[in-house]
């Protein structure tokens, strides 16, 4: 037997109506807010990444899955979103007319880590990228549309922390900063922290290590020692959150693990994930449409994690029963009664109803079995009684309540008998 790869996971029903809920909810949301899908391919070539990423990150050092091709160009399968919309920009010039333009995106992304809960080697997210506004207002209100999609989706428990990491100008004071205040303790850091530490010092701020935990406790903070211009926008952003009426937590430690943030960076992290217990990250990347080789163009944008996501709505009752709540079944007791069904079944199709039916000479009992066992809400039952009064029974299989119906009413009860359930599922 040919099992799957280690950290590459089938994605199975009923679970994948969760995940199609959520791309459902995702996309309306987010072009309610002026947001347009893209499609970048999942293959890039790997120079796109360590430039964007970060030569010294933990992804490209350690996680990327990279190869040569049959021409030998070295190529890398996209281990996030952001570079390969930011590279699409700058192909097609979706600047040439006008710098703004707002974007989101579906799909795979591939790093080598270790499989853990919620986080595997094949795993999907949902992203939006705004370009071309420095305004502080793109902040916030990008923050409000992730925070509306949590709210649409009845999660609980979550916290959305915010920092600044400064910019190009006043960062690299900090980090002089930082190697000061940590020189004397290199020796007591983590290898990892150790390995960076010229380099990228800051990302010894969130390491998870207790040890470099305890060591940069009384390190100097960041949000000190930005410059005005960094100051006025964090500001700015933390007052407009604050019109919208959203909680936010400061996180004066929280500095991402990709070299491409400036100013505002955040995480949405929710309770009962563990240690992993990110959901949502993103922030402020205005020199990275540059450094790619595109015009000096602001970015701001993030990434959902789906498969932690998934996990939280999995985690609410309601909301998963939620997702099957539209099956139909169609319960027929012998041929002529499955033949008279056919056009029926043909036409609810049709106009947008999911109806399953079972296979074969079955019993009425055996059929309402599989209708249960697969969640269905409503059973529609045609046999020789229902044949000669030209009518259907329709049964709610909440309630338990049946009543036959005739043929040309059969869908305008059927979405009625929705209609009342959905009620009933928004009050929960």
């Amino acid at each position: 037997m040919i099992n799957s790869i280690r950290g590459f996971n089938d994605i199975l029903p009923p679970e994948t109506y969760i995940w199609q809920h959520i791309e459902k909810e995702a996309r309306e949301i987010f072009e309610t807010y002026g947001f347009s899908e893209i499609r970048v391919p999942l293959v890039e070539r790997t120079g796109l990444f360590s430039r964007s990423i970060g030569e010294t990150t933990d992804i490209v050092e350690k996680e990327m899955y990279t190869f040569l091709d049959k021409g030998g160009e070295s190529i890398t399968l996209r281990p996030e979103g952001t570079a390969p919309v930011v590279r699409a920009y700058i192909e097609h010039k979706l600047y040439a007319s006008d710098p703004v333009a707002k974007l989101y995106y579906l799909g795979p992304m591939f790093r080598y880590e270790r499989p853990q809960k919620g986080r595997f080697r094949q795993f999907y997210q949902i992203g939006a990228e705004a370009f071309g506004i420095d305004d502080p207002m793109i902040d916030a209100e990008t923050l409000e549309m992730l925070v509306s999609l949590f709210q649409r989706l009845k999660l609980e428990g979550v916290t959305l922390n915010i920092n600044s990491l400064g910019c190009k100008e006043c960062r690299p004071l900090y980090k002089e900063k930082l190697i000061n205040f940590l020189k004397d303790k290199k020796p007591s850091l983590c290898q990892d922290c150790q390995r960076r530490f010229e380099i990228n010092p800051l990302r010894a701020l969130d390491c998870k290590s207790k040890t470099c935990i305890e060591l940069t406790s009384l390190a100097p903070s960041l949000l000190d020692s930005i410059c005005e211009g960094c100051k006025t926008h964090f500001e700015k952003v933390k007052e407009h959150l604050s019109l919208y009426k959203i909680d936010f937590h400061l996180n004066p430690r929280m500095v991402r693990g990709l070299d491409y943030y400036v100013r505002t960076t955040f995480e949405i992290t929710a309770e009962g994930l563990g240690s992993q217990n990110a959901v949502a990250a993103g922030g402020r990347y205005d020199g990275l449409v540059k450094d790619i080789g595109g015009p000096d163009v602001p970015g701001f944008g993030f990434a959902i994690g789906m498969e932690r996501l998934v996990m939280l709505v999995k985690g609410q009752r309601q909301e998963a029963e939620g997702m099957g709540q539209g099956l139909v079944f169609m319960a027929m007791l012998g041929e002529k009664a499955e033949k008279a069904a056919i056009p029926l079944m043909k036409t609810l199709r049709s106009n947008g109803i999911r109806l399953e039916r079972d296979y074969g000479s079955k019993s009425i009992r055996s059929q309402m079995r599989r209708a249960d066992k697969l969640g269905a809400k409503i059973v529609l039952i045609l046999g020789d009684d229902e044949l000669a009064s030209h009518s259907i029974t329709v049964k709610d299989m909440e309630s338990g309540e049946q009543e036959k119906v005739p043929f040309e009413k059969v869908e305008e009860k059927i979405r009625a008998l929705l209609t009342e359930r959905q009620k009933v599922m928004s009050k929960q």
